[in-house]
């Protein structure tokens, strides 16, 4: 008898935690926060003390820097928001480097006059990676 009651116990407490595992759901997920398409032409190459840039994160962040800090824009460059925060601006090392984008396209940001398109991604208002390529 001891040895069915301890048998029907112990599986009413495993159906419990099995019951409590299968309401557990994420609280967030990550998704597309938002999209632009920039120019990175030359003002976007040099920082604000006229030092040429050398990585193509350095060169993003001054393309939004000059966009929403500096009023300094390309024909055509689009706005976004996320950037719009300098908090946010200074993530964009990480981001990139949670992100994606080949070496070719590195490299022609780097050499300038070129249009980029970024896909910013995270979750609750928080970006966590950048998707970059480079368009015509």
């Amino acid at each position: 008898m001891k040895k069915i009651l301890f048998l029907l116990i112990g599986g009413l407490a495993m159906a419990g935690t099995a019951h409590a595992q299968a309401r557990v759901t994420a609280t967030h997920r990550n998704g597309l926060i938002e999209s632009y398409r920039a120019y990175i032409g030359k003002a976007d190459v040099f920082n604000s003390n006229g030092v040429r840039l050398t990585q193509p994160w350095q060169i993003i962040r001054q393309d939004r820097a000059n966009f929403h800090q500096y009023g300094v824009r390309d024909r055509d460059d689009e706005s976004d928001s996320f950037f719009g925060d300098a908090v946010n601006r200074q993530a964009l090392e990480e981001m990139l480097r949670n992100g994606t984008m080949t070496r070719d396209a590195a490299n022609m940001i780097v050499r300038g006059n070129v249009w980029i398109d970024v896909d910013i991604y995270g979750g609750q208002g928080t970006g966590r990676w950048i998707d970059v390529s480079v368009s015509d």
